[in-house]
């Protein structure tokens, strides 16, 4: 799960540290857990990760993306900041943009499909 966290017109990008796809660009968030909805695991994946509280709306869009080390399946979400405001904790940058300027940044390859939805949902 990813959240594509929109606050004042703009998005939430945050940078990946150390490991694969140290320094690509990625939507916030993880895996579910046994039992979890994908709300319900994005809403706490963005509490561990960025230490704030979102409230998911819709999807982005679902995309399967194949890497050397697996194969991601990545659905994304809407989701607006409700409490608190990000705080890096796993990731090593972040930058809020609007939507027509996200491409400028290089994104993991399964995020990607999610970039060009944004753009064209805010176009």
């Amino acid at each position: 799960m990813g959240a594509v966290i929109v606050d004042n017109g703009r998005v939430l990008c945050t940078q990946r540290g150390p490991g694969s796809l140290e320094g690509r660009w990625e939507f916030p968030g993880g895996k579910l857990e046994p039992g979890e909805s994908p709300e319900d695991a994005l809403g706490r994946e963005i509490r561990e990760e960025l230490g704030c509280t979102v409230r998911v709306g819709a999807r982005v869009v679902t995309t399967e993306h194949e890497y050397d080390f697996a194969v991601i399946v990545l659905t994304t979400f809407y989701c607006s900041l409700i409490e608190g405001e990000p705080q890096l904790s796993e990731h090593t940058d972040s930058i809020w943009l609007p939507p027509a300027e996200l491409a400028t940044l290089d994104w993991a390859p399964a995020d990607a499909p999610a970039v060009h939805q944004i753009q064209s949902d805010f176009a």
